[in-house]
């Protein structure tokens, strides 16, 4: 069983991402910005963390530099969940540290896939 950190603004995507997590058997934990997510992400440690892109006051991509940047956390694989599906929006993710990117709207098979391969 893992911890896998849900980053959203939009409630019902958090939910929704912690549905597919929680159903197939692991832990979740939420955050609803950056701030809070790079501080849960330090507490808890997760296995990993789903991460939106687009939030008020300071957006996924340079949240996710923040987690690469720290010790503390550089090792957490980050997936970028968010409707910026253009190439250059996955090449902008990989170049701040994620492991993935994942278009919205999402399938849950495509969350788990990402647990299998990056989770630790």
């Amino acid at each position: 069983m893992y911890t896998i950190l849900v980053v959203d603004d939009v409630q019902t995507d958090r939910e929704l991402i912690g549905m597919v997590v929680t159903r197939a058997g692991h832990r979740v934990a939420y955050a609803a910005d950056g701030s809070e997510a790079i501080a849960k992400a330090k507490e808890l440690r997760p296995s990993l963390i789903f991460l939106d892109v687009v939030m008020p006051v300071q957006d996924g991509y340079k949240t996710c530099r923040q987690l690469k940047k720290d010790p503390d956390t550089s090792g957490i694989p980050v997936v970028m969940i968010t409707s910026k599906n253009a190439d250059s929006d996955r090449f902008w993710s990989q170049r701040q540290g994620a492991v993935d990117h994942v278009g919205k709207p999402f399938t849950p098979e495509s969350l788990l896939g990402c647990i299998r391969l990056y989770a630790r």
